[in-house]
């Protein structure tokens, strides 16, 4: 009890010596001198351990906590390059990624109006004659009362203008439209009964004129007229040699609204015989029709085969190969 003050202060980093004004020092225990003060051990608080104090700490404060090292406090180097590189990587592909879809979005979009009918100004040139004018042709059900049809291609004639390649009045019909290029082929059904012409003039007008030209042709009837039927083309040595004027049985003119292209067929017997009364081919597919251009089956030959010359021109260009001009 006696040291119990001492004790006391000792514990709270108190020291009150002969210094302290108005204290006096404690007297010692019987037998035993006194001590000062600052030679006493103060015995530490109990259950209580005291932190070391930072130089300069006033006595009585809490001691500040320990700092963390540097290197616990910001990540090192190696983790934040790592990070780095694992965003530019995913950057990087999701780049590609993005390209490549756009590019193939691109790439499988179809072209534009104008874009389809410029490029059908360089179809005759640009595109193998293999694919505009196939060697070999089948048309499933395309015959009369359904019957299959195969034509066989013999001569190709050299592609040219179109002078000296139309009658006079077919020549003048199709003036407006001006000529480019004209490619024309001519085939053999497959029971060599048949010849037919087919023709596809690139017009070098633009598509108000094209439009113009097939509205003139719906509208006035032209494509069914015997003075505007197209000219075969016979080279001579070939099973066509004797395809001329007379022989002429069935035909059609078609005139492209989405490609500068005039396409036309026109069909014959192989057998050089001459047709009196030749018959468009719109006419001579109607059901019922008994002519000798519908019941020969001259009349499918030339409407498929211009089908299908149509669709291989409107497919060179980028476009569907459906049919969207109107029907003469």
């Amino acid at each position: 009890l006696a040291h119990s003050q001492e004790l006391w202060n000792a514990a709270r980093g108190r020291t009150d010596g002969p210094d302290t004004p108005g204290r006096e020092p404690a007297a010692a225990p019987a037998g035993e001198p006194p001590r000062p003060a600052a030679d006493r051990p103060a015995p530490p608080w109990p259950g209580s351990h005291l932190p070391p104090q930072r130089a300069g700490a006033r006595p009585g404060m809490p001691a500040a906590p320990p700092r963390r090292p540097a290197s616990a406090r910001r990540p090192g180097a190696r983790v934040l390059a790592a990070a780095a590189c694992l965003v530019l990587g995913i950057g990087l592909i999701g780049g590609a990624a993005a390209g490549s879809w756009l590019t193939d979005d691109s790439a499988d979009a179809p072209p534009s109006p104008q874009e389809a009918f410029t490029t059908g100004h360089d179809v005759w040139h640009s595109t193998p004659v293999d694919t505009l004018f196939p060697r070999t042709v089948n048309g499933l059900g395309v015959g009369p009362g359904g019957a299959d049809r195969t034509w066989t291609r013999i001569a190709v004639a050299p592609d040219s203008g179109c002078a000296d390649a139309y009658d006079p009045r077919l020549a003048q019909a199709l003036a407006t439209a001006g000529c480019a290029r004209l490619l024309r082929a001519t085939y053999v059904d497959a029971t060599h009964s048949s010849l037919i012409t087919v023709g596809a003039q690139t017009a070098s007008t633009d598509p108000a004129g094209m439009m113009a030209l097939n509205t003139r042709f719906s509208t006035k009837n032209l494509a069914n007229r015997t003075d505007l039927m197209p000219l075969p083309y016979a080279p001579k040595g070939t099973p066509a040699e004797g395809f001329g004027r007379a022989q002429r049985a069935s035909w059609t003119v078609r005139v492209l609204t989405d490609v500068p292209v005039i396409v036309y067929a026109v069909s014959g017997f192989a057998d050089g015989r001459a047709v009196t009364e030749p018959q468009p081919a719109e006419a001579a597919t109607r059901s019922g029709a008994t002519t000798a251009p519908a019941e020969s089956g001259l009349g499918h030959d030339a409407k498929d085969l211009a089908d299908r010359v149509a669709a291989d021109f409107r497919t060179a260009a980028g476009l569907p190969s459906q049919t969207t001009e109107s029907s003469p």
